[in-house]
């Protein structure tokens, strides 16, 4: 089977953008060989709080399984459970280039108003890389904000294997051609985002249902009232129907006719349903997983089956590299 890696950072209850991408990764555990990683170490490129994170780490474990991901067809871990991951980065790092990690524009975007910043956030393009290529990697799902990495990641690769001979997969970008995006409830000109100011703006997957639907109720529209889809003047009401399309079998022009004589008053309660029951379960599995322990287990299990994989990749690169492995 083709294998798949893709990791996010625990930065807290992921919203619904995070949630369309991830429902994404319920696909393609049916025909792909999966790895599905928590990347702790990349969260401490900025500075946590200790006890927080670690809520983080296992809350968001925890609703990688509530959303359906399957332990028995994926590996989930831990990314700092796996010191490959540190080992691999180091030497890539030895074989990367001052010049294209200042060309990385994320790096730019999040120092720009920062007096000072940590080596971490410099070099996180690589350890993303050693994530990727630990694995064999053949695919990774990225967005737009991401494209740039892969492409490092790729370069570090082919200039690896031309220097040392064939040793890494070459990944290429998984890429859902029609994606639903989601924008801000508040700014339909953003994506939905936890550090949007406004915090009616963001729903979040683990968020009560009387809060859902107060968000969808104040969610910002416009004047005319016609429920109809138009990104060039009517991006409100258009990023509440790719909502509602992406939670149900319906389509664009099928809401679109459903709600042509209906105000956006019964528009919105009607969605506000779809979203509340779309993320009912989720929120009922996620709390038992956890309640029982269970998601341990599950991490330990992933952490074992990710350490046996990455070492052989390893190894094999420390051999190439000149590196002692046995005496």
């Amino acid at each position: 089977m083709e294998r798949i890696f893709s990791g996010v950072q625990p930065s807290g209850n992921i919203h619904l953008g995070n949630y369309v991408t991830m429902k994404n990764f319920v696909k393609h555990q049916e025909d792909k060989d999966c790895f599905y990683c928590v990347v702790d170490l990349h969260s401490i490129t900025v500075e946590q709080k200790p006890e927080e994170l670690r809520e983080k780490i296992i809350e968001l474990a925890g609703l990688y399984v509530a959303i359906g991901l399957d332990p028995e067809k994926v590996t989930l871990f831990i990314q700092s459970h796996v010191p490959a991951h540190t080992e691999l980065a180091w030497i890539l790092q030895c074989n990367s280039y001052m010049g294209e990690l200042n060309r990385m524009t994320q790096f730019k975007d999040k120092s720009r108003n920062n007096e000072s910043v940590t080596n971490g956030l410099f070099t996180y393009p690589v350890l993303m890389a050693a994530d990727i290529l630990l694995y064999d990697t053949n695919y990774v799902p990225v967005g737009s904000d991401q494209k740039q990495h892969l492409e490092l990641t790729r370069d570090i690769a082919i200039r690896f294997n031309n220097k040392y001979g064939k040793t890494f997969t070459v990944p290429k970008p998984l890429i859902k051609k029609q994606g639903a995006r989601i924008m801000s409830l508040g700014d339909p000109n953003n994506k939905m985002s936890k550090s949007d100011k406004d915090k009616k703006a963001t729903i979040y997957v683990l968020d009560d249902p009387k809060v859902i639907k107060k968000k969808i109720m104040s969610a910002k529209t416009d004047s005319d009232m016609a429920v109809r889809f138009d990104l060039e003047n009517k991006k409100a009401i258009s990023n509440l129907l790719t909502m509602y399309s992406e939670f149900t079998d319906y389509s664009i022009e099928d809401l679109e006719e459903k709600y042509k004589d209906e105000g956006y008053g019964t528009f919105k309660r009607e969605l506000a349903e779809v979203v509340i029951n779309e993320l009912a379960p989720i929120r009922e599995k996620y709390e038992s997983i956890l309640e029982s322990g269970e998601i341990n287990e599950i991490l330990k299990s992933g952490a074992k089956r990710a350490n046996k994989v990455s070492r052989k990749v390893l190894m094999a690169v420390k051999n190439k590299v000149g590196l002692v492995t046995s005496l």
